[in-house]
């Protein structure tokens, strides 16, 4: 039903049309274009829309958050702490930190990315993601967004574990690591659009690190790691208008969601049932 041996397919690497059954694929050269007839499922792997996903995986778990301790979201410590998710329903649902990590919980490095402590928290961090998402995509790809995104949330968190923050939670890393692959991007191309590229997004970069010295509870070592992760991973990947995506880039993005939803698969074993 999925697998076609035979006829014209789309190469899953340069999308032009070729023969299932090729060696090579006429337009790009790629081998065995038809993946053993797997290429039309290969091709419906392609991601979609990451932003919105990351936007309603954020929501969904902050809202579940709260239900895990109803009673201490509504018993707010502060006047900036409502609707806050206990300490508790967060380490439940995978928050990072040294004492996670102390403890062996790696996958911590993938699920706190989608955390978050308070309702401004997430709100600011939606904000951002909405705005970012769709810049990066366009210049990078939708399966490159999905690599810098998780990429740099790793790289935020596993710095912050080894400077010794013992909690932490939020897509914060993420961002950072969204304007560096902007500020990779700009860099890399050059001329006037890439100098225009890199002083409004490094500016940002800039303006977001300071702001966070001035507010309690920000954790600065993950946005400066996810900045560094975005940075390489930017200056790592191609970009779209240079190379369309790759059966590689696929690949490794669908292996980051995997990985992802292991990750809270893992943590709500431990949680629940381990």
């Amino acid at each position: 039903m999925f697998r076609k041996t035979s006829g014209a397919i789309l190469c899953p690497s340069c999308g032009r049309l070729t023969n299932a059954d090729a060696p090579v694929c006429l337009v790009c050269g790629r081998r065995n274009p038809g993946l053993w007839g797997f290429a039309p499922v290969w091709r419906a792997l392609r991601i979609q829309n990451f932003t919105t996903a990351v936007t309603v995986a954020c929501i969904v778990l902050y809202v579940v958050s709260l239900v895990l301790d109803p009673a201490a979201a509504l018993r707010p410590r502060g006047p900036l702490d409502m609707l806050s998710p206990s300490g508790r329903a967060l380490t439940d649902l995978g928050m990072a930190g040294a004492f996670a990590w102390a403890h062996g919980h790696w996958w911590t490095l993938l699920t706190a990315i989608y955390l978050h402590g308070g309702i401004l928290h997430i709100l600011f961090n939606v904000l951002w993601i909405r705005q970012l998402g769709p810049a990066v995509e366009e210049v990078y790809g939708p399966s490159r967004l999905v690599i810098i995104f998780t990429v740099a949330g790793v790289a935020g968190f596993a710095l912050s574990n080894l400077i010794g923050i013992p909690f932490t939670v939020g897509a914060s890393g993420s961002i950072f690591g969204l304007l560096g692959a902007l500020v990779a991007y700009g860099r890399r191309r050059g001329g006037y659009f890439g100098r225009m590229v890199l002083r409004q997004y490094g500016q940002w970069a800039l303006l977001l690190f300071i702001m966070g010295f001035f507010m309690s509870a920000v954790n600065n070592w993950a946005h400066g790691g996810g900045f560094a992760g975005g940075f390489i991973a930017g200056f790592l990947l191609s970009f779209e208008d240079q190379r369309s995506e790759s059966g590689l880039d696929r690949l490794l993005a669908n292996v980051a969601i995997v990985l992802t939803v292991g990750s809270f698969a893992l943590a709500l074993w431990t949680a629940f049932a381990g």
